[in-house]
Parts: C-alpha cells; sequence; structure tokens
C-alpha cells in the first residue's frame, strides 16, 4: 500500500455509482433498472417475469454469497450489479445468521447480539459488492413510518429495512432515489398521476444525490434520467477547481511561530 501522490477524479459513468431506488410495490423500480448499462438481476424473487433481462435467481443468502462471488471473479460483460429486492436479501442474511447460530430469532442470542450479526454480515457483503469495479443498483420496498419529535409526530417514507440496516445503506450509496407519484394536468386538462423519482432530501422521504446537480424531481424514465446524470457530470467537470490551500511560513521551515512580546512592565508613580 502507498499514500495516493494525485486525487481521483468524479467517475463520470452511472454504471461506476452505488444506487438505492425505492418506492411502493409495482411502482416501475425494476423495468427502471433493467435499462442499466449491462445489468445483471440477482432476482431474490420472482419480479422478472415480464422483462427480458439476465438474472439469477436468489433463493438464500449463500446463493447471494455465491453470486457475488462469480461477479467478482470477472470475465463477464455485465456493468450493473442490480440486487432486487434488498429488503427481502435482509431477510435471507437474518436466516443465515440464525441458522449458523441454531436460533429461532435473532433476539434468541440476547443483548442484540443476534442483530448486530446480522448487519455486520449485510454490510460486509454490500460493502464488498460497492467497491467492485461496477455499478451497484439496490432496489427496496417502501415503508411509511412515524417520526416523533418534541414537536410533534410525522410520518416519513423510507426503505423497508430495520433502522439500523437502513442506516448502513443510506451511508454507503450515491444517490437515493426515491420513486413516487405526483398530480399533473394532462392533455385532455383533466388531472393525471404521473411516475417520478425524487432525488433530493425532504421531512417526508429520504433521498439524495451526491453529485449535488441533480433535478429535485425526474419523470421515472431511465433515458430521461440518464441524461440528466450526464448533464450533471458534464458540469461538474467543467467546474473551476477550489483554489489550492496556502501554507503559512512558519509550517514550511517547521519552525514554531514567535510569541508576540510581553508588555514592558512599568512602575506605578507614587
Amino acid at each position: 500500500m502507498q499514500l495516493p501522490t494525485e486525487k481521483t477524479k468524479p467517475r463520470k459513468s452511472l454504471a461506476d455509482y452505488t444506487v438505492l431506488v425505492y418506492g411502493e410495490t409495482k411502482a416501475g423500480k425494476t423495468s427502471w433498472c433493467a435499462q442499466a448499462d449491462g445489468a445483471l438481476f440477482l432476482a431474490t424473487e420472482p419480479g422478472l417475469n415480464a422483462l427480458e433481462t439476465y438474472q439469477i435467481p436468489i433463493t438464500c443468502w449463500q446463493e447471494l454469497l455465491d453470486a457475488c462471488t462469480l461477479v467478482a471473479a470477472g470475465n463477464h460483460p455485465f456493468k450493473t450489479i442490480i440486487i432486487d429486492t434488498l429488503d427481502l436479501a435482509y431477510r435471507m442474511c437474518a436466516a443465515h445468521i440464525c441458522g449458523k447460530n441454531k436460533i429461532d430469532h435473532e433476539s434468541d442470542l440476547g443483548y442484540g447480539k443476534g442483530f448486530a450479526l446480522i448487519n455486520n454480515e449485510f454490510q460486509r457483503v454490500l460493502t464488498k459488492l460497492a467497491h467492485l469495479p461496477y455499478g451497484l443498483f439496490l432496489v427496496a420496498h417502501s415503508n411509511a413510518i412515524e417520526i416523533e419529535t418534541r414537536t410533534g409526530k410525522y410520518t416519513k417514507i423510507v426503505p423497508n429495512l430495520p433502522e439500523k440496516a437502513r442506516a448502513v445503506v443510506l451511508g454507503m450509496v450515491d444517490l437515493i432515489l426515491f420513486c413516487d407519484q405526483e398530480m399533473v394536468t394532462g392533455a385532455d386538462n383533466k388531472p393525471e398521476l404521473r411516475r417520478i423519482i425524487r432525488t433530493k432530501p425532504d421531512r417526508g422521504y429520504d433521498a439524495g444525490d451526491r453529485t449535488g446537480r441533480l433535478p429535485a424531481v425526474l419523470p421515472l424514465d431511465y433515458p430521461a434520467f440518464l441524461a440528466a446524470f450526464n448533464r450533471a457530470m458534464d458540469e461538474m467537470s467543467k467546474a473551476p477547481a477550489p483554489p489550492a490551500p496556502t501554507t503559512p511560513p512558519e509550517s514550511k521551515t517547521g519552525s514554531a511561530p514567535e510569541s508576540p512580546a510581553a508588555p514592558a512592565k512599568t512602575t506605578p508613580s507614587k
């Protein structure tokens, strides 16, 4: 291992990013992800029957581990790995840890040990996948939870994962895309629902964009999203670089800065 001598540059391809896509059932998440460059589905649930995709059916955590080993070995044309769905993959992980420890439920180990083992295994595998030279899309269902604050309660839409597992996923991904609907005026001037993607954080739902340049709302349409992402990458590459930090002269020589001279003492007049 060596210390870096050059700064890394932002990656411009969406197939290099880790993306969380979540929303209600049948919202169009899987169809959207299926259009990703070189998509390979690790399908934990049978929801791909209406799509023509490359997929590996996953029925347990060990099968997911085996599929990850195949992906990591390379020698394949795939560029984007899609876990569909992440919430079911977490349940498989929980069942795997419980079986390994010969318990019926994670709480049987006591003092939160079972939950910690599951979350650690879940994070370990996702982190390894995210470090591979492929895009990683994580598909999850949404869930409404109640948040209680000092001033009251409110409802928030979040990915359907336990709190600690959700925190792991939200912290590691580059894009958090919330698949939602909004009311618009149709061609006949009648209201109609339009499927959209929300990319900016809000009190009412989880969303985020580390590029900081995507529109807050985009249609749930992969080509339109890809075009917006590519524009954001172009803007980022054209943005002027921040000025290099200046080093004080004292630190260049390694000498400590001189202390200010103490004021001369005066003798009060009698």
